[in-house]
């Protein structure tokens, strides 16, 4: 009896201690943050990006919708930032999203461009550990002159 339950313990422990083992390659969470300086809802070749914007990425069980990850990251002078998360989020929700903004007339949060979902698990065929967020964006107060211009680039013509 005793060497039964000592074969079942040496088959289970490598698996425990691998379970138990954070990854050796992390997932890298990047993406921008910008300023929509015309108020068209979208990135625009007027756009700036935020240098200083405080970004959240939170994971959420999928059945329960507890949290169960959450870490803030600020962006830096091009708008970017990167979130490194140690562990796989197999059957979870996990959201980049938009905190505060560092420009006080650009504060607004974007409709629609607040957040953006990433896939956390190395069980889907991704092979890189880099995981790619929608740039999320801010609108600004009022738009900037020269916008007029830019807007006529996106409207439709009939011929």
């Amino acid at each position: 009896m005793s060497k039964a339950v000592l074969l079942v313990v040496l088959c289970f422990l490598p698996v425990l201690a691998i379970a138990a083992r954070p990854n050796k390659n992390p997932f890298v969470v990047q993406g921008r943050v910008y300023c929509d300086t015309c108020l068209a809802g979208f990135e625009t070749p007027a756009s700036t990006y935020i240098h200083g914007a405080v970004v959240r990425l939170e994971c959420k069980d999928r059945r329960t919708m507890e949290l169960t990850y959450s870490h803030e990251a600020r962006t830096d002078s091009t708008g970017s930032y990167k979130i490194l998360v140690n562990e796989d989020h197999d059957d979870q929700f996990c959201d980049a999203m938009l905190v505060r903004s560092s420009q006080l007339r650009c504060s607004t949060v974007s409709p629609g461009h607040d957040r953006a979902r990433v896939t956390l698990t190395r069980f889907n065929g991704i092979a890189s550990d880099d995981r790619f967020a929608n740039n999320m964006g801010f609108l600004r107060d009022a738009a900037m002159p020269g916008c007029a211009d830019i807007m006529k680039l996106y409207q439709e013509t009939e011929d």
